[in-house]
């Protein structure tokens, strides 16, 4: 049965002036217009807003386009405290989710066998949770009440007596959220990993440590880096943790910019707030990805 009448099938596989086909083309449009719709436009209305000025005394006589470069400045001048504790928060829960991650994506990539879809459902099973139910489940787990606390108060671990509303929870909350991102590239590179290619560091003599170090780590680095990436930006905007297991000192840049938003309606500052976000972020990626030389990654 032909579905496709021919004088269709000869429009679209019509070939253009140097030689190619033009259904390649027709198929990026709806990709295009989804990013156009949902991503640019919005992208240059966080602009414009971010550039406004108050129209009168209060936040409901509304805002007038301006070139206000000054909502930059006062952000950058009032919450730089913020984004240092945001960098600081996600970068330490990306550093605990490689070292959680790492041996659990090596372990079921090499040693998984028969178990390995069985491990790979496990891993991937939280998402089948809300992220809110999720955070809520660890705000239960981290009470002060709980078998873990009170394990780790018996064994004077824990400086503060507690582990909710601390940093600790707020870092331990991120990781756990973001630990699926991190596994996933880490166990699909290891898997791409020639077998063959540790048996030849084997048979070279090299110990299980060297051939860790020279043949398996070096060619697990881009599972690393897109890992790290995939933790580490959601992690900078992440708002959920900081405010159900920290306390009002751990509130990250993401609980401001929500705050301005939703509570202040200073939308001027609060889409100047993320304009800064989303260059600190860019900034931190391209030299992240230059220093790991996995250039082709971006």
């Amino acid at each position: 049965m032909q579905l496709i009448p021919a004088s269709a099938k000869a429009t679209f596989s019509q070939p253009l002036r140097n030689g190619r086909s033009i259904t390649p083309y027709l198929l990026l449009i709806p990709g295009l217009a989804w990013l156009g719709v949902f991503f640019v436009i919005p992208f240059f209305s966080l602009l414009i807003t971010s550039l406004m000025r108050p129209a009168g005394d209060s936040v409901l006589d509304g805002y007038v386009n301006a070139l206000e470069i000054g909502n930059y400045l006062i952000a950058l001048q009032d919450y730089w405290p913020v984004f240092a504790k945001s960098l600081l928060y996600a970068a330490s829960a990306t550093l605990l989710a490689l070292v959680i991650g790492y041996p659990l994506a090596y372990h079921i990539a090499l040693k998984g066998g028969k178990w390995r879809n069985f491990m790979l459902v496990l891993v991937i099973a939280p998402f089948f949770a809300a992220y809110l139910i999720r955070t809520y489940a660890w705000k239960t787990i981290l009470a002060d009440d709980s078998f873990i606390t009170v394990a780790l108060n018996a064994l004077n671990l824990l400086p503060q007596e507690r582990i909710l509303n601390t940093p600790i929870a707020v870092i331990a909350g991120i990781a756990y959220n973001f630990l699926p991102f991190m596994i996933l590239p880490l166990y699909a590179a290891i898997e791409r990993i020639d077998p063959r290619l540790l048996e030849a560091s084997k048979d070279l003599y090299a110990s299980p440590g060297e051939t860790f170090r020279k043949v398996t780590l070096p060619l697990s680095m881009p599972g690393v880096v897109s890992g790290t990436l995939l933790t580490f930006i959601p992690a900078m905007g992440d708002f959920i943790n900081a405010s159900l297991l920290g306390s009002a000192r751990d509130k990250m840049i993401g609980n401001v910019i929500q705050s301005q938003f939703v509570i202040v309606r200073d939308y001027p500052q609060a889409s100047a707030l993320s304009f800064i976000l989303m260059t600190m972020i860019l900034v931190i990626v391209f030299f992240y990805i230059r220093r790991a030389g996995t250039e082709d990654l971006v």
